[in-house]
């Protein structure tokens, strides 16, 4: 399918499908035309970048695995593994995100609280 048509089905843009094209992340033939044209499976695996994207995970992290979801997209077995990795990639953000949280909360009303704290942590 052409790119128009495979934007409007998977509701992204021509833009973002070249994008993801220059970054190998999905992949056209040209035809003696020059328009690119995709395999019909490029909407399900754009709809699985979608969703991967608002889970958390970054497009270097879907190309990185991309391959391996590709063949076994809806197996727990394939999926279960990224998600534990990226549910401690969570939690160690959260941790960072709470001590950030309480540096600022301490530095509120300190007067100028671009200095370093006075408190080593």
């Amino acid at each position: 399918m052409r790119i128009g048509e495979l934007a409007a089905r998977t509701g992204t843009t021509k833009d973002t499908i070249r994008f993801y094209e220059k970054i190998g992340l999905v992949s056209g033939q040209r035809l003696a035309n020059g328009y690119r044209d995709f395999p019909p499976e490029t909407v399900m695996w754009l709809h699985y970048v979608r969703t991967a994207q608002t889970l958390g995970f970054s497009l270097a992290e879907i190309a990185r695995t991309g391959d391996a979801l590709r063949q076994a997209p809806d197996t727990a077995e394939a999926l279960s593994a990224l998600f534990e990795e990226k549910v401690r990639v969570v939690d160690a953000r959260m941790i960072e995100l709470t001590a950030l949280r309480a540096e600022l909360t301490e530095r509120i009303g300190t007067g100028c609280p671009l200095r370093p704290s006075q408190h080593p942590h």
